[in-house]
């Protein structure tokens, strides 16, 4: 029987044990270790990599806080226009009923 990598892989599949032992091998070899050391490396996070998120977020956060900040000083202005404009409209209402009632006698 003609033994392939296919098939090694298969056999190792199936045994965890001959798996840490091949990796254990493996891995006390100078130059793999170095390899997969390098491997890890290249995809974690360094120091810097979380420093520069934190400052991207902190900068989106801050920019989302003053569109917040922007937008509902609109809403706070259209809702003082609003309140003026009824308290005007209740005002001319009141003064026409006075108004009525004194130069229109019974």
């Amino acid at each position: 029987m003609e033994l392939t990598a296919e098939a090694l892989v298969e056999l190792f599949r199936g045994e965890a044990r001959a798996r840490k032992e091949l990796v254990g091998l493996l891995i006390s070899e100078p130059d793999i270790g170095l390899a997969v050391i390098n491997a890890v490396l290249r995809d974690a996070a360094t120091k810097s990599d979380i420093e520069a998120l934190r400052a991207a977020m902190e900068l989106g956060i801050e920019e989302l806080r003053s569109e917040f900040r922007r937008e509902l000083g609109m809403l706070v202005e259209r809702l003082y226009k609003l309140v003026m404009v009824s308290a005007l409209g209740i005002f001319i209402s009141v003064a026409t009923t006075i108004l009525v009632r004194v130069l229109l006698p019974p």
